[in-house]
């Protein structure tokens, strides 16, 4: 069984969780993953749907936020322009981007086929972190087969820390991966929900801080890691079901810098720090002919709501991540340690319920 933040008593902000405190609470947002676990690699892919329809048709506001551009991602330049997203998202790692943005745009080709559509251009989006520590990055494994695989497997429940695209990730000098976190927002008497998932991939041991406890030097002491770089990147994804317009997403994709913050991340020089958010509120289907359309506001004064959200969501991710993440030995013998190895109820946390 997987044991998250909460487990060991932590509580992340105020707002109150979703359901399942992940990023599907947000409805219609679904997540899979294919993992690659040889002796050489250490590896995968994660999809996320951001919606049930075709997302090509069904285009959703988005935004794109690069924080700190040490990365390799694609799809980021038409977000930034055109203020929609019309593809899967997908998570890889650095040198399989291509790939798997080749199997992105043979499965959009595909349902666009198979539903009657037509469709001359398509932007997918593929991010990425390095896993080198742990995979023999080179050969490029992940396959058209894994990112099918993948979509195949996504539902609302899905597993976190060294799965699919989080498998090599080293997060903070420990076991990194994929993570998320849910916040519920009352709003004119509606309860809106926002999530956020993590590729934990940045940081150093030295600096983490834990619920206000700088536990990073007891454990680097403990593991005789020196200050290393915050280096590695962090790739964050942002859904929501309020309707916040492209420019407000992009505003909300910013404050993720807030959770990693406190988790002692100072947003390093090789560190690619990569934020993406987008609504499943104000659709807009491109078949379409009037040059008019209606859609829900939400005001600009009230932001600080979703501010919160996201802040509180994008730590307690990254504290998912390491809590569910196991320990790891790569290509070359090297040895990435679990958070949960090290880190015991008696040193602090204690287990909830």
């Amino acid at each position: 069984m997987q044991t998250r933040a909460s487990y060991h008593g932590l509580k992340v902000g105020s707002l109150p969780a979703g359901p399942r405190n992940q990023i599907t609470d947000v409805p219609g947002v679904t997540v899979g993953h294919c993992t690659v676990d040889t002796d050489t690699h250490k590896t995968g892919v994660t999809v996320l749907f951001p919606c049930a329809e075709n997302p090509f048709v069904h285009k959703l506001p988005a935004a794109a936020f690069v924080l700190n551009g040490y990365g390799k991602s694609a799809g980021l330049v038409q977000i930034q322009e055109l203020g929609t997203l019309e593809s899967p998202i997908a998570l890889t790692n650095t040198l399989n981007v291509g790939k798997v943005h080749d199997a992105l745009v043979g499965y959009l080709v595909e349902r666009c086929e198979a539903e009657g559509v037509e469709l001359r251009s398509v932007n997918p989006v593929v991010c990425e972190c390095n896993d080198s520590t742990l995979n023999d990055i080179c050969h490029r494994a992940v396959e058209e087969s894994h990112v099918r695989a993948a979509m195949e497997q996504a539902g609302a429940d899905f597993d976190e820390g060294d799965v699919g695209a989080g498998k090599g990730m080293v997060c903070h000098d420990l076991k990194g991966g994929i993570g998320s976190a849910s916040r519920l927002m009352e709003v004119d008497g509606k309860t809106y929900t926002l999530g956020v998932l993590v590729l934990a991939n940045h940081g150093n041991l030295r600096d983490l801080t834990i619920d206000g406890q700088h536990i990073g030097p007891t454990l680097s002491d403990l593991l005789n890691v020196g200050q290393t770089e915050d280096q590695g990147s962090c790739i964050a994804i942002v859904a929501t079901d309020l309707p916040l317009d492209a420019r407000q997403l992009e505003r909300v994709a910013k404050r993720v810098s807030v959770g990693l913050a406190r988790l002692g991340s100072y947003i390093g020089h090789g560190s690619g720090e990569v934020f993406v958010a987008f609504s499943t509120a104000n659709p807009y289907d491109h078949r379409v002919k009037e040059n008019l359309r209606t859609v829900t506001a939400f005001r600009e004064d009230s932001m600080d709501l979703p501010f919160q959200a996201a802040a509180e969501c994008a730590e307690e991710a990254v504290l998912n991540c390491l809590f569910t993440a196991r320990t790891v030995t790569g290509f070359q013998g090297k040895t990435i340690r679990a958070l949960t190895d090290l880190w015991t109820p008696e040193a602090g946390f204690q287990k909830g319920e």
